[in-house]
C-alpha cells in the first residue's frame, strides 16, 4: 500500500460538508481483497477492536482498512467524526480515501496510525499499542483544540448560523463576515480597548476605579520586598492575601496568610508573576459573578480544594485519587483541574499539623489551597438563581468602571444573597477574559450556557453576521459573469470583495494579483473589514484542492459545464465528474433562503437543481425550453431573451411580474451579437436577482459595465489597430473556441487571423479539436508555445495544434512561432485595415499589456 497524496479539505468539498482528510492510496494487485486472506482480519481485530464494519458490499481493499481504521482511532480518541468514504479511481488499484476530522492534525495523526496499524495487521510478527495510539491522540486532541471558554462561544455562535473561523492556532476567533465581522480572544471581545485590559490586570489601579465608585474592596498597597510585605500585613490586620499586582487565574495567589514563614512562602510565589501586593483577606466564600454587557448572567461560588480522610490512604494518595476524576486535567480543555501538590500545598498542610504521608482521619477535610481558583484545583457550585439585585448591580458597575464588556467579577462574602455591604464583603478583583468553565460546568449546579450569552452580547437577534455571497463557477464565463454580478453590487452602493482567476479585488482596488479562484482568496475577503457583499469565482482546483472558503453562499451561479477542460487531472475524466466538482457550490447555498443560478439549456448544470437545498432560477436564451417552461409554469424565476420585445430584451420572470432590459442597453453583448455575453449576462442577472439587488439596480449597471482590457482583462477585449480589429481573449477549451468562432462570425473583417498556443496540461484530443474549430473559421493561424508546457516536451503541444489542422477547410497559413509576444508582433504585421484577428492569450496581463504597447505606437 502506498500513499501518494495527503491533503486536508478545510471546507464543503466533492465527498461531504465535513472538514476532511483525504488520501490517495495506491494497492498492489493481492491488496484489494485483503479480507479474504486468512487470518487478516482476525489479527487487525485482535490489534484494534474498535475498528467498524469492513463490508462494502464488495472486494475489501487496504484502502478501505485504512479508512475505517483512520476514522475508528478518532472516535476512540473522543472526537466528534461520523463520515468517511473510500472511492476506486478508473485507475486500477487506486483509491481516494476521505475521512471527517474535527482538529487537522488529529485527522493526520490518525491517518499516520491507521497506516501503522494495516502494516501490523498484515505482518503477524509485529505489534501496535491501540492504548498509545489513542493516548497520542486524545493528548494532541486537548493540545489543540479550543478550550471551553473558547468552545462555548463557538458552539453558541454555531447555533445562530453564525460562521465562525479560528485564525490562529489558539484562541483568536473571527464571527461573521466582512463588515459584519466580530472577533474574540478565548472570551475577550473585540469592543474591550487594551486600556482596560491593562487597567484590570493592574489590581491596585482596579481598586481605585472601584472605590472611586463606591464599589467596596479590601485595603491593601504594593510591597517592594518580603519585609515590606509583612509590615503591610500588619498596617491592614491579619490574615491578608498576598497576590501578584498584574495577574490573572489565580497564579501566585495565596490567601488567609497570618504567620511571617506563611509571608514568605507566598511572597516567593506571587513574586514569579510579579510585582507584589498585600491586600486584607475578607472573610466569607469566593464567588464569582460573569458580567457580559450590562447583565449578570451567571455566578458561582468556588471552593478550595480538598481532599476528604478516610483513615486508610495518604493525603499523597487521596490527592491522586481526586485527580482520577476523567473531569479533572494539566489544563483548561477539562471541566476541572487536577490538584497540585507543591510547596505552597505543603506549606498549607504543614498548617495543619499535616504531610504528604499523613493519613488523615475518616471524614476530616484537608484543604490543599487557601484560593479557591479552578485553576489550581478548585470546585464550583452555581448560586446564578441567588444573585441579590443589589450584588449584581455592584459587579455590573465593577466591569463597566474598567471597562470590560465580558468581564469576571470576584467577590469574597458569605452568600450572594444580600448586599455586600450589609455583610462586610467586597470586590476584590476583576477579570478580562475570564474563564467560562465554572459556568459550563460546575461541579454542582445548574449549568449555564455564558456562551450563547457573548454571542447575543456581539450579535443582534436575528443577525447572523453574514454579507451576500455570490460564488461563480463553469467551464467558460465565470470570470465576466463574476466581475459582472460584482459591478452590480457596486453600483447599488457597496464594498465589493471579489475574487478570480485575475486576482483578488476589494472596492474596485487590486489587493492580490495572480489566479486567485481558491477558497485561500475567498477567506481573505471574508475577513476583511470593508467588504459589504463578496463574489467569488469559484474554480474546479480549488475545490478540489481544499474545499469551498464558506459554509454557505446567497447564491451560486453554474454558467455551463463542458467536456474539453482539465478531464484527466485528479481523477476526473468525464463531464459528469466535472459536474459534479462544479456543483458543490449549489449544494452549499444557504437551506431555504439560497439561490441556485443555473444554465437551462445545459442538462448537466440544470439537474442540479436537484442538490440544490435552496430555491433556483434558470436562465436560458430560449425562453420556450422545457425546463425554462416547466420552471415558469410553477412559479419560478427565470431569465431569458425575447427577440420581439423593443428589438430584443432580456427578460427577468417569475409568475406575472416581469421585467425586462434591451440588449441595445447592454454594450458587453454588442447589441446581441455575441452570444456568450447574453448568456453571461443573464447568469450575472439571475445572481444579482437571488442576491436581492434592485431591479432599477441591476439595469443601470448593466448599461455601465465595460469590457475593455481594464474591466474584464482576456475576455473578449476588442481593439482597433490600424483599421482591423484586434480580439485578445483567455478562451481555453473546444468550448470557448465554438463560441468566441460563432461571436466573430458576426462581426465585419476581411482576412481572419487566429494566434493560438494550448496548456500541456490538456488532453490530447481537446488540444486538437480547438484547432479543428478555428480551421473552419480563420485564414490565418499562427501557433506559440506556451511559457510553461506543464509536462510536455519541447515542442509537442505544437504538434498537437498543427495535427488538428490537417485537412482545414478554410486555413491557408500555418506559421509557428516560439514566444507569445513574437507570435502577437508576427500576426500584428500581416494586418490590413477590415481585417480581424483572435489572439488569445496565455499570460493576460503581460500580453494585454503588450498589445496596448504597439497599439500606442500605431
Amino acid at each position: 500500500m502506498d500513499i501518494s497524496r495527503i491533503r486536508a479539505l478545510r471546507g464543503p468539498n466533492l465527498w461531504s460538508r465535513h472538514t476532511s482528510i483525504e488520501a490517495v492510496v495506491a494497492c498492489a494487485a493481492d491488496e484489494t481483497a485483503v479480507t479474504e486472506r486468512p487470518g487478516f482480519e482476525t489479527r487487525l481485530r485482535k490489534l484494534f477492536p474498535a475498528i467498524g464494519a469492513l463490508d462494502t458490499g464488495g472486494p475489501v481493499s487496504l484502502a478501505h482498512v485504512l479508512e475505517a481504521a483512520a476514522l475508528a482511532l478518532q472516535e476512540e480518541a473522543g472526537c466528534p467524526v461520523s463520515f468517511s468514504r473510500t472511492q476506486a479511481t478508473t485507475q486500477a488499484g487506486v483509491y481516494q480515501v476521505v475521512v471527517e476530522y474535527s482538529e487537522e492534525s488529529v485527522g493526520r495523526l490518525a491517518f499516520e496510525l491507521a497506516q501503522q496499524l494495516v502494516a501490523a495487521a498484515l505482518d503477524a510478527q509485529a505489534a501496535f499499542d491501540v492504548d498509545a495510539a489513542i493516548a497520542r491522540l486524545r493528548e494532541t486532541d486537548e493540545d489543540v483544540r479550543l478550550g471551553p471558554s473558547t468552545g462555548s462561544i463557538v458552539q453558541a455562535a454555531a447555533a445562530r448560523g453564525i460562521p465562525c473561523r479560528r485564525l490562529t492556532d489558539g484562541s483568536l476567533v473571527q464571527f461573521g463576515w466582512g463588515k459584519h465581522q466580530r472577533r474574540i480572544w478565548a472570551a475577550e471581545v473585540d469592543q474591550t480597548s487594551a486600556v482596560s485590559e491593562s487597567i484590570a490586570q493592574d489590581k491596585e489601579l482596579s481598586k481605585q476605579l472601584l472605590r472611586a465608585v463606591g464599589v467596596p474592596v479590601p485595603v491593601g498597597r504594593p510591597v517592594a520586598d518580603e519585609a515590606d510585605a509583612w509590615a503591610a500585613a500588619l498596617e491592614v490586620g491579619l490574615p491578608v492575601v498576598v497576590k501578584p499586582r498584574d495577574g490573572n487565574q489565580g497564579k501566585g495567589i495565596t490567601v488567609n496568610v497570618t504567620t511571617r514563614e506563611g509571608m514568605a512562602l507566598a511572597f516567593k510565589a506571587a513574586q514569579e508573576i510579579g510585582e507584589v501586593m498585600v491586600e486584607k483577606y475578607l472573610r466569607g466564600s469566593d464567588h464569582r459573578l460573569l458580567v457580559v454587557g450590562d447583565q449578570v448572567v451567571a455566578a458561582a461560588r468556588r471552593e478550595p480544594p480538598i481532599v476528604l480522610g478516610d483513615g486508610e490512604h495518604t493525603v499523597a494518595e487521596l490527592v491522586a485519587r481526586v485527580n482520577a476524576d476523567p473531569r479533572r486535567g494539566d489544563g483548561h480543555a477539562t471541566s476541572l483541574t487536577k490538584i497540585r501538590i507543591d510547596d505552597i500545598a505543603i506549606a498549607l498542610l504543614a498548617e495543619q499539623g499535616l504531610t504528604v504521608d499523613s493519613v488523615p482521619a475518616r471524614g476530616q477535610r484537608v484543604r490543599m489551597r487557601h484560593n479557591a481558583n479552578l485553576s489550581t484545583g478548585g470546585t464550583a457550585t452555581d448560586v446564578t438563581d441567588d444573585v441579590h439585585p443589589d450584588v449584581a448591580e455592584r459587579a455590573v458597575a465593577a466591569a463597566q468602571m474598567v471597562g470590560l464588556h465580558v468581564c469576571g467579577v470576584d467577590m469574597v462574602c458569605e452568600s450572594v444573597l444580600k448586599p455586600l455591604e450589609a455583610q462586610g464583603g467586597g470586590i476584590v478583583e476583576v477579570n478580562a477574559a475570564p474563564g467560562l468553565r465554572m459556568h459550563l460546568s460546575p461541579s454542582y449546579g445548574k449549568p449555564r450556557n455564558v456562551g450563547e450569552a457573548i454571542v447575543n452580547h456581539l450579535f443582534e437577534p436575528g443577525h447572523d453576521g453574514r454579507i451576500p455571497v455570490v460564488a461563480v463557477t463553469g467551464t467558460n464565463g465565470k470570470t465576466t459573469t463574476a466581475r459582472l454580478v460584482a459591478h452590480l453590487f457596486a453600483g447599488s452602493g457597496l464594498t465589493v470583495g471579489m475574487t478570480n482567476t485575475d486576482g483578488v479585488y476589494v472596492g474596485g482596488r487590486q489587493i492580490d494579483s495572480g489566479d486567485c479562484s481558491g477558497p485561500k482568496s475567498a477567506r481573505s475577503v471574508l475577513m476583511h473589514p470593508d467588504v459589504e457583499a463578496a463574489v467569488f469565482e469559484s474554480a474546479r482546483g480549488g475545490i478540489l484542492r481544499e474545499g469551498l472558503g464558506f459554509d454557505h453562499c446567497r447564491v451560486a451561479v453554474v454558467t455551463n459545464v463542458g467536456a474539453g477542460d482539465h478531464l484527466g487531472l485528479n481523477y476526473i475524466e468525464t463531464a459528469e465528474d466535472v459536474a459534479a466538482v462544479k456543483r458543490v457550490i449549489v449544494q452549499n447555498v444557504t437551506p431555504k433562503e439560497g439561490w441556485a443560478v443555473l444554465n437551462a439549456a445545459d442538462p448537466l448544470v440544470a439537474a442540479m437543481a436537484q442538490v440544490c437545498p435552496g430555491k433556483v432560477i434558470y436562465f436560458a436564451a430560449e425562453r420556450h425550453h422545457a425546463v425554462m417552461t416547466a420552471h415558469r409554469a410553477q412559479g419560478g424565476r427565470t431569465v431569458y431573451v425575447d427577440a420581439t420585445l423593443d428589438g430584443g430584451s432580456v427578460v427577468a420572470a417569475e409568475g406575472t411580474w416581469r421585467r425586462h432590459v434591451r440588449l441595445a442597453d447592454i454594450p458587453v453583448t454588442r447589441n446581441g451579437a455575441i452570444g456568450f455575453q447574453v448568456e453571461n449576462v443573464m447568469a450575472a442577472i439571475g445572481g444579482a436577482w437571488g442576491a436581492g439587488l434592485a431591479w432599477d439596480a441591476i439595469v443601470s449597471g448593466l448599461a455601465t459595465f465595460v469590457n475593455d482590457a481594464h474591466s474584464v482583462p482576456g475576455r473578449f477585449n476588442v481593439m482597433d489597430y490600424r483599421g482591423a480589429t484586434v480580439i485578445a481573449d483567455y478562451g481555453h477549451n473546444p468550448d470557448a473556441m465554438r463560441a468566441l468562432v460563432a461571436a466573430v462570425d458576426g462581426m465585419p473583417g476581411k482576412r481572419r487571423s487566429v494566434v493560438i498556443s494550448a496548456a500541456g496540461d490538456r488532453r490530447d484530443e481537446d488540444i486538437r479539436e480547438q484547432t479543428v474549430i478555428l480551421g473552419a473559421a480563420f485564414d490565418d493561424v499562427l501557433l506559440y508555445q506556451d511559457a510553461a508546457q506543464r509536462g510536455r516536451a519541447d515542442g509537442e503541444v505544437l504538434g498537437l495544434l498543427r495535427q488538428g489542422l490537417q485537412g482545414a477547410s478554410r486555413t491557408t497559413h500555418v506559421q509557428e512561432i516560439r514566444g507569445e509576444f513574437a507570435a502577437i508582433d508576427a500576426a500584428l504585421a500581416r494586418l490590413q485595415p477590415g481585417d480581424l484577428c483572435l489572439v488569445l492569450v496565455d499570460q493576460v496581463e503581460e500580453a494585454l499589456a503588450h498589445l496596448a504597447r504597439r497599439i500606442a505606437e500605431a
